[in-house]
């Protein structure tokens, strides 16, 4: 088992205490500031570390370090349930029928499980023979090639990713800097009907079609920021592009 950290001294303890029944514990810090490799060093002896070099690399160093063939990857705001722990158990002591698993992924939010929007029901390939499988992605939403075939678990991962709003809104922006920076080197351009329409309709989709409506005042907030993280990241998407332009037209820094 696998986890990826950086200052998540909060989180740490709820998810390692839900795989302590794993053979292995395997902790990457990325050079923590908080209390993250002490608190990991309490439950295992194998904790590196080292520099952060993007989600994707920093996954399939922490792979590499695996003694097993067969490894789950956890992040530090997810906890493991009991079912999902027996479904693990169950796959792994026979053949495998996969080379990986798909586990769906429910989040806490507001105070109530969210079992509508975009967010669920978020499934994850998270368990995976890394023989056959590695991690992809530049800077943010990394995912897993797997050569094989994909199998499907019942057991859920819950998720805890925001203290509050405040900290959603703070890792919307931290985001969306990423997504725009990944955009633009894959060459995709922001037009104004990316701006304009994207977010209108990723609002719809997560409220009405993905009914986020059956959630409240809570499935309003959600749908609301999933649109406001569209909007941003084709935004920052388009400052980067006239950036990019005026620095091809000026690129001296020559004042007029």
């Amino acid at each position: 088992m696998t986890v990826i950290a950086r200052n998540e001294g909060a989180n740490l303890v709820g998810a390692l205490q839900t795989v302590a029944w794993a053979d292995e514990l395997i902790v990457v810090d990325a050079q923590s500031t908080d209390d993250t490799v002490g608190i990991a060093r309490q439950f295992t002896d194998r904790v590196i570390v080292r520099e952060w070099p993007g989600y994707a690399a920093q996954k399939n160093f922490a792979a590499s370090l695996a003694s097993h063939e067969w490894v789950l990857s956890l992040d530090a705001d997810e906890r493991v349930t009991p079912a999902l722990a027996d479904d693990i158990r169950r796959v792994l002591a026979s053949p495998a029928a996969h080379a990986a698993w798909r586990i769906p992924r429910v989040t806490w939010y507001l105070g109530r499980w969210i079992r509508s929007t975009d967010w669920f029901p978020d499934p994850k390939v998270r368990l995976y023979d890394r023989r056959s499988a590695t991690w992809t992605g530049e800077y943010v939403h990394e995912t897993l090639e797997v050569s094989g075939t994909i199998g499907s678990l019942a057991g859920e991962l819950q998720h805890f990713p925001y203290r509050d709003l405040s900290d959603h809104l703070d890792t919307i922006d931290r985001y969306t800097d990423l997504a725009a920076r990944q955009l633009l080197e894959q060459g995709r351009q922001a037009r104004l009907i990316d701006v304009a329409c994207q977010p209108p309709l990723a609002f719809l989709r997560n409220y009405l079609v993905r009914a986020g409506i059956r959630d409240g005042l809570p499935g309003l907030i959600i749908s609301s920021m999933n649109a406001h993280y569209v909007f941003l990241k084709w935004a920052k998407l388009w400052e980067l592009q006239a950036a990019a332009t005026a620095h091809r037209d000026d690129p001296g820094g020559r004042r007029h």
